[in-house]
C-alpha cells in the first residue's frame, strides 16, 4: 500500500505540473493568475518536474530493493484487507479524474454568478485607477482608452453629472444584470485580479438600455459606446449611467481580466 500511494502521488504531481506548463504555453494561465506571476510559476513548475523525475527514479530503485526483500520474507507480509483495497481503488479513480480534468477540461472565465456573489463595485478605489483630478485634465481623446475599471472608479468618486459632460466612453465587458431595474439597466462588467482568480473582484459601469434582454443575454460580451447622464431609470440605485449610442456583441478578449 505505501508503495502504491507513493507512485499515485507522484503521478498526480506530474499531471498538475504538466497542465500548469501547458496552460502557460497556450496563454490560458492568465485565467487563473496575474500575468506578473506567470514566469515565476512556470519556473517553479519546471523545478517541480525535475524533483518529481528524481523521486520517480528513487522510488523505482526502492521498489527493486523491496521486491528482492519480499522474496526473502514472503511469510511476514500480511494480506491486504478489503477496506484498504477499496481506498486504493477510490484513490486511483480520483487521481485519474483530477489528472484528466487538469489537462483536458478547458479553463473558463469567471461569470455573473461570481459577480453576484462578490457584489459589483464593492471594493475600494485602487491607487492605480483614474482619479477625478486626472480625468478632468485629460485630453478628449484619452477617454476612449478608459477601461471599465477606470470609469467605475470615477463613478464611485463623483456623481456630479457636470463632470461627465462631453466625456464619451467606449468600454468592453460582459453583461451583468442590475437587480434593481433588470428590465432597463445592466452592468458592462470585468473582473479585476490582484494576484489570482480567487481574489478577483467585479467592477462595472451601469448602462441604461430599455429592454436590453431582447438583444442581449447575461454573460454576453459587448462593446458599449455612449455618454454618461443622470440615470433615466426610476428604480436603479445608480445616480449616473452610461446611455449608449451603440451596443454591439463582441467575442471575449484574449485577456478577459483587468489588472
Amino acid at each position: 500500500m505505501p508503495r502504491f500511494t507513493r507512485w499515485q502521488g507522484l503521478a498526480l504531481c506530474v499531471a498538475a505540473l504538466v497542465s500548469t506548463v501547458w496552460l502557460a504555453v497556450t496563454n490560458q494561465l492568465i485565467l487563473y493568475i496575474h500575468p506578473r506571476y506567470i514566469v515565476f510559476t512556470v519556473i517553479m513548475a519546471g523545478v517541480g518536474l525535475v524533483l518529481v523525475v528524481a523521486s520517480f527514479w528513487k522510488s523505482a530503485k526502492s521498489d527493486d530493493h523491496d521486491h528482492d526483500t519480499d522474496h526473502d520474507h514472503d511469510h511476514e507480509e500480511p494480506s491486504p484487507r478489503g477496506y484498504r483495497r477499496a481506498i486504493s481503488t477510490a484513490g486511483t479513480v480520483v487521481t485519474l479524474v483530477v489528472a484528466v480534468a487538469l489537462v483536458v477540461v478547458p479553463p473558463a472565465t469567471l461569470t455573473t454568478a461570481t459577480a453576484d456573489q462578490r457584489v459589483i463595485n464593492s471594493t475600494q478605489v485602487g491607487s492605480g485607477t483614474k482619479t477625478v483630478d486626472a480625468a478632468a485634465s485629460a485630453p478628449a481623446g484619452a477617454f476612449a482608452r478608459f477601461t471599465v475599471l477606470d470609469w467605475s472608479s470615477l463613478l464611485r468618486q463623483t456623481t456630479d453629472a457636470g463632470f461627465y459632460r462631453d466625456k464619451t466612453a467606449n468600454v468592453v465587458g460582459f453583461i451583468t444584470t442590475d437587480t434593481d431595474d433588470p428590465q432597463n439597466v445592466f452592468y458592462v462588467s470585468r473582473f479585476v485580479i490582484t494576484c489570482c482568480a480567487v481574489d478577483a473582484q467585479p467592477v462595472g459601469v451601469p448602462v441604461f438600455l430599455p429592454h436590453w434582454q431582447d438583444r442581449f443575454a447575461a454573460d454576453q460580451w459587448v462593446r458599449v459606446s455612449g455618454s454618461f447622464e443622470t440615470t433615466p431609470s426610476t428604480k436603479s440605485q445608480q445616480s449616473i449611467a452610461l446611455v449608449p449610442t451603440a451596443t454591439t456583441k463582441v467575442t471575449q478578449p484574449s485577456e478577459p481580466y483587468l489588472y
